[in-house]
């Protein structure tokens, strides 16, 4: 289990860069992030991306996705990740979208949290969770989640990366 701590100590060993696109988090993983001392060697700057309009406009997740599949998908996420990374040009970009709470949205019920990892050229992995607790809880149970995720995929990318 890798902590936001310790995967911003990962990165900047490793000298990998990272950025986010964030909906229910609203930040919270790069503010999480930001604490790690020397981040801004790997971290340069992230996207806040709470409407749908913001995900199309910031990181150019296409309308036609959103309204197929929803604000709350896999292929969103993906999406989102795939945008910022873009961006950026990082080598890392992780997403999050979904229901913090506490009504649910587009049918799918508070907790359900879908969070996308993009890699370069690489590939992309994404996963979809479901937290319990009030719309605080989700959201730091997300940005805990991705840390654990993204840890695991440093590990082992050919786990989660399908090879071309």
């Amino acid at each position: 289990m890798m902590t936001i701590q310790e995967l911003g100590e990962s990165l900047i060993e490793r000298r990998q860069t990272i950025t986010s696109a964030e909906s229910l988090t609203a930040g919270l993983f790069a503010a999480s992030l930001a604490e790690v001392s020397g981040i801004s060697a790997v971290f340069p700057g992230a996207f806040v991306t709470y409407a749908a309009e913001a995900k199309t406009e910031l990181v150019g997740v296409p309308k036609q996705l959103i309204e197929t599949y929803g604000v709350v998908s896999k292929q969103v996420a993906l999406a989102m990740a795939f945008g910022a990374l873009r961006r950026l040009k990082t080598d890392w970009a992780v997403s999050f979208t979904g229901v913090a709470g506490p009504d649910s949205l587009e049918g799918q019920p508070a907790g359900t949290v879908y969070i996308g990892i993009a890699h370069g050229i690489e590939g992309s992995y994404a996963q979809k969770f479901s937290f319990s607790g009030d719309r605080q809880a989700v959201r730091k149970q997300s940005v805990e989640a991705a840390a654990e995720l993204l840890g695991a995929i440093l590990k082992t990318p050919e786990k989660y990366f399908e090879q071309n």
